[in-house]
């Protein structure tokens, strides 16, 4: 009786319960790994954040003496000495607290904070004022120059500081509050300095820009603390009048409103702002630059200014003879309004002008470095044309005259037949010589002994008219 053969399949089986697991597992480490809530100690970080709102005492000196350094640091651009300033900076109560405040509905809180933060402002811009005042060295150096306006770097500074500041104040424990201070000190430090710069050297612009700066970079801190402590829910501060529970929790919505929305919207222009200089950059690098006339570009006069109602301009300043064609400006214009970021934008060729922005020192600065970039080419050149020219005169010392030889031959030695001429280049595998070698054919009414006396003198007078200290000369008969 036969058996049938059962059908089988060598696919194997896919696990499903096993795949299931190891997902569950992943997600149960994933969430473990960044889980906080175990850590939290919600009602020891409020007491902490209000007893860092107190500004008197140590707190004031420590600032002083902080703002001095970084004041110090700004004023020779030393970044060493600036982070220094930053580990011993007392800046973060008030901020922390505002943003706080507004998230548990804490008035009270609310109040000190911003009465604390003024202070503090003002005590800064203060110290540094009088620093700056005094000190000799008024010049305004790239880090002070760096904290006159803000930036989207500066904003994301802000953002990722203050979380995080806010989520190591959130951990159970002790924490080093000179950890604190850093992530904040970063973004408000330098531009509380540079605005007691400008105050003191009475230049509206950086005060004003270092003042601005420093107000985003807190609202960003704020915001931060006030986004992390509704996350993690922090307990609201309960009242015993319903009214004025109500009352005040409608002010701090309120002022949340305030502060998020503008900040949302700030974070998006400084942004557009951001990557319209970019490729502003980008175009000018790979359009501009890369033309004929790129030679004759003045980098440092070159003016980027972008206008959030659409009319942002470029100005390119060129120097020199060569003028720049109406078709290839187009070009330019065109490809630059291909880009949707720099689409709408003036691009303004100024060609041989001086524009009231006009740096005689950088200008005279770029033509030296293009001369010397053309001197050291220039160099290069000659340099190989005096190798190839010393290779010719050597090679034109190796050649023979023969034309000439030959016929001063036939007129002192009339005997002469023929004359053949070659180098002859042999070796003893250590050292390689080309010997000039000459070789003469007599008539044949010639002597033997006649042709012997010959081929000595015609061999003497050989060496001394060619130079030459080793030659042959030798008979064909």
């Amino acid at each position: 009786m036969e058996t049938k053969n059962q059908p089988h399949s060598d696919t194997p089986k896919i696990d499903k319960q096993a795949i299931k697991n190891a997902f569950e597992s992943l997600r149960f480490f994933v969430v473990n790994l960044f889980d906080v809530r175990s850590e939290i100690d919600k009602q020891e970080t409020i007491e902490s954040i209000k007893k860092d709102l107190t500004f008197k005492g140590h707190n004031a000196w420590i600032l002083i003496f902080s703002i001095f350094i970084a004041s110090i640091g700004l004023n020779v651009s030393s970044t060493a000495v600036v982070i220094g300033a930053m580990l011993i900076s007392p800046l973060m109560g008030p901020i922390v607290g505002l943003g706080m405040s507004i998230a548990v509905n804490d008035i009270d809180t609310l109040r000190k904070s911003l009465i604390n933060l003024g202070v503090m402002v003002g005590l800064s811009v203060l110290t540094a004022f009088l620093y700056f005042k005094l000190s000799p060295l008024t010049e305004l150096t790239p880090e002070l120059e760096a904290r006159t306006y803000p930036t989207i770097l500066d904003v994301l500074i802000a953002i990722f500081g203050g979380l995080a500041l806010i989520f190591a104040r959130t951990k159970k424990g002790t924490m080093a509050s000179v950890i604190f201070g850093v992530a904040i000190a970063t973004a408000l430090m330098p531009p509380l300095c540079t605005a007691g710069y400008g105050f003191a050297v009475w230049e509206p612009k950086y005060f004003g820009g270092a003042l601005y700066l420093f107000t985003i970079n807190a609202i960003f801190i704020a915001l931060t603390t006030f986004l992390v402590a509704k996350l993690l829910k922090f307990p609201m501060v309960k009242y015993a009048n319903s009214i004025r529970r109500k009352r005040i929790a409608q002010l701090a919505s309120l002022v949340a409103f305030l502060v998020i929305i503008p900040s949302v919207y700030l974070f998006y222009m400084m942004l557009k702002e951001t990557v319209f200089k970019q490729n502003a950059r980008t175009f000018i690098q790979e359009e501009v630059l890369s033309s004929s006339t790129s030679f004759n570009l003045i980098k440092d006069l070159t003016e980027i200014q972008y206008q959030y109602n659409g009319d942002s301009q470029i100005d390119l300043y060129f120097m020199g003879s060569q003028q720049i064609s109406k078709d290839l400006i187009e070009l330019w214009k065109s490809k630059l309004n291909s880009n949707s970021s720099t689409a709408n934008t003036k691009l303004i060729i100024h060609q041989n002008e001086v524009s009231d922005s006009f740096n005689e020192l950088a200008y005279m600065k770029q033509l030296r470095d293009r001369d010397v970039a053309d001197l050291k080419n220039k160099d290069e050149k000659i340099a190989f044309l005096e190798s190839e020219v010393s290779k010719l005169s050597g090679l034109s010392k190796q050649l023979i005259p023969f034309e000439e030889v030959s016929k001063e031959l036939k007129i002192n030695y009339e005997e002469v037949e023929t004359l053949n001429f070659a180098n002859r280049i042999s070796t003893n595998f250590q050292k390689t010589d080309t010997i000039p070698v000459f070789e003469i054919k007599w008539k044949p009414t010639v002597k033997p002994e006649e042709k012997i006396k010959n081929l000595v003198k015609i061999q003497s007078w050989l060496k001394f008219k060619l130079q030459k200290d080793t030659l042959l000369v030798r008979s064909l008969d």
